[in-house]
Parts: structure tokens; sequence; C-alpha cells
């Protein structure tokens, strides 16, 4: 799924829209009703981590919550769109046995599971989590990049469509959606929030666990996915099943550090429309020239990530040898 700097990029372009009223929607999935978001004003967004969240209300309350202007759209796809929003309306009834739509933590489900959205009710936030090569369009649709097995140029099929009062539109693609009370928000765990803990994330680190696992654990390092996790851990020298416990407390803060650093640039890249340089992940050899390895690694039972290393630039630590005697 998108790391953190892919969602806040997504969360950079809803931005723009807040404030506005919903006056049409459309979208191919079966399992989630986007009828029920018409006439709604979009009144808030926010981002944690990987996760994407939407205040709808019934009524315009006070003025917008963002004064960037609305980025000018083109026209090109809107028929379209159009077309795909008004073929859809009526898979509503095929909501009520959705799987895609998740309960809330705590509850049934039975409010989200409604024709309509419980905007009038507690649950005004829009949860979007996203799959897979998941992303967001702003007055644009995704196209397709490549033929498939068929030889067909299919373009992607957008999951929800907002069509504003502006005249603009939002495209939400390979997500789930969920109603929520409020945003499942803990920025101290978030890697790009200005309220990360490094504190919480060293002693986290430091365990007798092997360090890769550590940091794809979201309750200490939300946002951060294989493509982070691959290049912190080879900017740092760090084997990535080296035990945390073995590793000096300088070299857990330089793990920290490249983290942030790597995670930070990531974000402004993709905000100026450059490409992040990765050393490391999908590659064949490391910048020194080495050979790299790749594996399969992650906890026993566990999702299993591709992992790529350099055994040079980042050798394997023995319980014997602690960091501190093998760097004397």
């Amino acid at each position: 799924m998108p790391e953190g700097p892919s969602v806040r990029k997504f969360h950079h372009l809803v931005s723009p829209f807040v404030g506005q009223q919903v006056v049409k929607t459309g979208g191919s999935s079966k399992k989630f009703c986007p009828t029920g978001l018409q006439a709604l004003w979009l009144q808030d967004t926010q981002v944690h981590g990987k996760k994407l969240y939407l205040r709808f209300d019934p009524d315009e309350v006070g003025p917008p919550g963002n004064n960037n202007p609305l980025p000018e759209h083109p026209q090109k796809g809107a028929q379209r769109e159009e077309a795909l929003g008004s073929s859809r309306q009526g898979t509503c009834d095929e909501a009520l046995h959705s799987s895609e739509l998740v309960a809330p933590q705590g509850a049934d489900g039975s409010d989200c599971l409604r024709r309509d959205p419980p905007a009038e009710g507690p649950e005004r936030w829009l949860q979007i989590r996203f799959g897979l090569f998941g992303s967001v369009w702003a007055n644009e649709f995704s196209r397709a990049k490549k033929a498939n097995k068929k030889g067909d140029w299919q373009d992607p099929s957008p999951r929800l469509v907002l069509h504003f009062g502006a005249g603009g539109f939002l495209a939400f693609y390979n997500c789930q959606m969920a109603w929520r009370s409020s945003p499942v928000v803990e920025p101290t765990c978030d890697i790009l929030s200005d309220e990360f803990h490094r504190g919480q994330a060293l002693e986290a680190l430091g365990q007798a666990r092997p360090v890769c696992y550590t940091l794809l654990d979201q309750r200490y390092f939300s946002g951060l996915g294989n493509i982070i996790k691959n290049e912190a851990l080879y900017r740092a020298g760090i084997h990535p099943l080296a035990l945390g416990s073995l590793l000096s407390p300088s070299r857990l803060e330089a793990l920290v550090d490249y983290v942030v650093e790597f995670s930070t640039g990531w974000l402004q890249g993709k905000l100026q429309g450059i490409s992040q340089h990765k050393q490391i992940y999908q590659k064949e050899h490391c910048p020194a020239g080495h050979q790299v390895m790749k594996e399969a690694l992650g906890p026993p039972g566990r999702f299993q990530r591709l992992t790529w290393w350099c055994p040079h630039c980042q050798p394997q630590l023995s319980i014997e040898k602690p960091e501190e005697s093998q760097l004397s």
C-alpha cells in the first residue's frame, strides 16, 4: 500500500476541496454506495500514517478550513465519468452486504451499512485505506500505462469519484472506506508528524527483535513502509535481521534519523514532482558496487516483505559480539 509520503501527497490534493459541496458522485465500487455523499459538504481532511480521513457534514459549517485555491481542472474524461457515475447508482443495495465497508471498532457497523452515510450522527469521518497501487487524482483520471494481458489499453476504474460545486472532482483508486466518529490519530508515532516521539521509537527498536520487523510496526512507525524500511537500513549500515538489543544507542539514533530524513525528502520530492532516489530498494547492486541480497523477511506466521540489503555494507552482528565490541 502507499506509504506515508504518498498519503500526505493525497492529502495535499484533497485539501483545496475543503469547504465545498459534493454535487455528484460516481465510482466502480459495488460495496460502498457513493450516492449517499451527494449534497454533503467536505468540511475537513486529515492524514495519519497510511490513512486519509475526510469529514462530511449535511450543512455548510462556517468558512472553509482551507484557503488554497482550487486548481484548474481539465475537461478530459468528464463525460466518461458522468456515464460511469450514473451506471453505478444501482449498487446501493449491494452495499448492505459489503465487506469493503468496514465496521468501526467496537460497533456493530449497522450505521455504516445504511443507504446514506451517518453524517447526521456522530460518525462523520470517512476513513480511506489504500491498497496496492491505491491513489487519489484531482481533476483528472488515472490512465493506463501499459496494455493488459489481453493487449487492451484499459484505464483503471476509480472506486469513488466526488464532483464538487466549483467544478472540480476527486477520483479515489483501489481503496477501502469506513465511517469513523473521529480520525484514529496518534501523531506521536507518525514518522512525518512534528509530534513524532523519537524516544518511543528508540525504545521499540532497542528490543531483542530484528529491526526490520520493528520498523514496519505501525504502533511505533506509522506511515513507514517497505521502501522506507529498506532505504533507512541501508543508509544506517544495519542488517535487516540485526537484533535491536545488539545495536549501540548511536546506531539506533542514526537509523531513526534516516527514517525521518528519507521520508521527509520523499514527501518534498512528491510535492515537487521529483522522484526520490533509491539506493537499495529493488536494486541488484548497492552504490558501492556490491551484489545485493533479496529475501522475504517478517515475523514467523506473519506477512513476509521482500527485503534488499548489501551483506558488505550491512554486516550481520553476532550475539556473542554486540556492536560495541565489534566497533572497538
